[in-house]
């Protein structure tokens, strides 16, 4: 009996190879549906007061935000299908694309507040710079496993995806966006610092970066009064410190556990951009300081799952796999920190979204895509692993 139940257990982990517990890692699904409730909920407050005076109706904003959620989710599912061999493959198609989207939206794009940031498609507004990001992104992971050598050895290989940069960047400052630019500049020079480019050439862009921006930053106006307003927004708290003050007040009356939900003062249309880009102070002034953390916590758990999950693909030498999770972790934990640096009083205001959080379906689309890509790379990561372990029982 002994003998036929050895035979019969080779014989079962011969026919159904052995995996590790689950398929995929059900904490980054976790994170990233409670990121999206914790969305639904705060835009739906926020709102109100805006759906009210645009169209008489306070679920006008939630209702738009729950259809992208469904089509975030949809689009998701049919990225999970998709090996990350065929995202590599097809890296730099994807790249052109978004450069031509960039180049349509000025040309045919939708202008809001002065700045013309999105492609119309009927009832839905496609916002070419979230796809750009990821797409650069998708690119750069690939160039560094292609020229890895050449990055670390040579400058020329460091400079040729800064040039790809700045032809992205040039065609975000025509919009203006020079918010995706800092963030595309810093996720970009953060992947080629873990891909090993040499430490003197790094500071050497750093520097020339930080001057780029200074520069952008001194040559228009509307920046330059941004920046003021953020060093001393109470100099003139009815003009350019205006949508500041009103968000610092917003967190002031938050406290520890908040005013309640649904009872922000700040959303009755005296904080401009309640349900977008400053939708973090709603959250503070409803949920306070408890609930600022908890939002803060499972952006930040998921962009270390992100990091973490780049490391392993790595040490596996799956170095395509290993930076863009790496890229996507940096992108998201740095956009977090300039979205709540601007609420906050900490950086100028920006113009960019809280990760799966703000109102936006572009926003939400891509960043939904991008969780689904750290999801699949995790799967063929335990895939590889129970592949490995079967061939040495075998």
């Amino acid at each position: 009996m002994n003998a036929l139940s050895a035979v019969a257990g080779v014989l079962k982990r011969w026919l159904l190879p052995a995996r590790p517990a689950g398929l995929y890692d059900r904490q980054l699904v976790v994170l990233a549906l409670a990121l999206m409730a914790v969305g639904l909920v705060i835009v739906a407050s926020a709102s109100i007061p805006e759906g009210i005076a645009i169209n008489n109706d306070p679920f006008m904003f939630v209702k738009r935000h729950g259809l992208f959620l469904v089509m975030a989710l949809g689009i998701s599912w049919f990225v999970l299908q998709v090996p990350m061999a065929r995202w590599q493959h097809y890296n730099g198609p994807m790249l052109v694309l978004a450069i031509i989207m960039l180049v349509l939206v000025l040309l045919v794009g939708r202008s809001v507040n002065g700045s013309i940031r999105w492609l119309p498609l009927g009832p839905f507004n496609l916002q070419p710079a979230e796809f750009g990001k990821l797409a650069l992104f998708v690119y750069l992971a690939g160039y560094l496993v292609r020229r890895q050598n050449e990055v670390r050895e040579r400058f020329i290989g460091f400079m040729k995806p800064m040039a790809v940069l700045f032809v992205v960047a040039i065609l975000l400052l025509a919009q203006p966006d020079l918010g995706s630019v800092v963030v595309m500049f810093v996720t970009s020079l953060g992947m080629l610092f873990l891909a090993g480019a040499r430490l003197v050439q790094f500071i050497g862009l750093i520097l020339v970066g930080v001057g780029a921006v200074v520069t952008l930053i001194i040559v228009e106006p509307y920046r330059m009064r941004r920046v003021t307003s953020f060093l001393d927004p109470w100099a003139d708290p009815f003009g350019s410190g205006y949508q500041l003050t009103q968000s610092l007040m917003a967190f002031g009356r938050g406290s520890w556990f908040g005013e309640g939900l649904g009872n922000s003062i700040q959303k009755m249309e005296y904080l401009p951009e309640a349900h977008t880009d400053f939708v973090f102070a709603i959250l503070g002034e409803e949920l306070g300081y408890v609930g600022v953390l908890g939002a803060l916590f499972l952006i930040f758990a998921l962009a270390f799952k992100a990091l973490k999950l780049g490391h392993q693909a790595l040490v596996a030498e799956r170095l395509y796999e290993g930076y863009l999770a790496i890229g996507i972790g940096i992108w998201f934990s740095f956009q977090t920190f300039v979205n709540v640096g601007a609420a906050s009083g900490m950086m100028p205001t920006k113009g960019l979204t809280l990760p799966l959080v703000s109102y936006g379906g572009s926003s939400l689309i891509i960043m939904m895509v991008a969780v689904s890509m750290l999801i699949r790379i995790d799967f063929e990561l335990r895939q590889a692993s129970a592949q490995a372990r079967v061939r040495e029982v075998s």
